[in-house]
């Protein structure tokens, strides 16, 4: 007998072929609404740690190369191999290189090219963010991509922490039709940014969703949650494991941390209501 999983895939699977919508999209778009009101995102850079993340209850991964540089654009054979292999969405880093922001005519080319391998593979969301020389969102730029992208939603990603004025780049963001903005509030960490976070999520309202991320693990998530009011959330556990670490018990045991508290969070939300 099938699972409800595999039947609400195989129901995606026929939806999406229906209507013409790429699967990694409708996926995207269902697994924040589906009996889930809380999302917990997992960074990965290996097919074995999309794998392991799934296992442990991520709703969402982020797939990167060097993670320990911030990440980038992981190579064709990752994001093929995870959407083979992995039910939940999975949004691609399209970022040419580590560094700053601010990228030349012809990174820029790189990244509009990164974006159509994402869309002819049905990933499910893209990752990304360009910022001008003065230290502001590239708004015309950032458009651009978000246009190219679509159906595929695009979360702006930590190079909002970058900015000078957040409240402000917040407007930025949403006018370049983006759909999220992965942060950690201007600090180190989400949790010492977290007074930020609850602001931006207060001016945001349902404009954009603000994603909290940075140093968050099992421990502190709660935390997080309770003073920022978020209800997606970003990790990549380097606090826990190292990047590059081929542990991948221990990262899937570290996610379901995360996963278990975040459903806690949700059934005490629930009971409040």
């Amino acid at each position: 007998m099938l699972e409800w999983s595999e039947l609400s895939r195989f129901a995606a699977v026929l939806f999406a072929s229906w209507f013409a919508i790429p699967f990694g999209v409708l996926m995207a778009y269902s697994a924040g609404t589906v009996g889930n009101r809380f999302l917990l995102e997992i960074s990965v850079e290996t097919l074995e740690g999309a794998m392991a993340a799934e296992r442990g209850g991520a709703d969402r991964l982020e797939l990167c190369a060097e993670l320990a540089a911030g990440g980038v654009t992981p190579g064709t054979e990752l994001m093929r191999h995870a959407r083979e292999r992995v039910r939940i969405p999975a949004f691609v880093m399209i970022r040419p290189r580590a560094g700053d922001f601010v990228y030349s005519d012809a990174e820029f080319e790189e990244m509009k090219r990164e974006i159509a391998t994402a869309k002819e593979l049905s990933l499910g969301g893209a990752v990304l963010g360009i910022l001008t020389p003065e230290r502001r969102v590239d708004i015309a730029r950032t458009h651009a991509l978000v246009e190219l992208a679509r159906p595929l939603p695009v979360t702006f990603h930590r190079a909002f922490d970058e900015l000078l004025d957040l409240r402000g780049a917040l407007e930025d963001v949403i006018q370049t039709g983006a759909k999220r903005i992965l942060t950690s509030g201007g600090a180190k960490s989400a949790l010492e940014g977290a007074a930020m976070l609850a602001e931006l999520i207060t001016i945001a309202g349902d404009r954009i969703v603000i994603v909290p991320g940075a140093g968050i693990s099992g421990a502190n998530i709660v935390e997080v949650a309770r003073r920022t009011r978020a209800r997606e959330f970003h990790s990549g556990l380097s606090s826990e494991l190292p990047y590059g670490s081929n542990d991948y018990k221990k990262f899937e045991a570290e996610v379901r941390k995360l996963s278990e508290q975040i459903g806690q969070i949700g059934q005490r939300q629930t009971n409040l209501e």
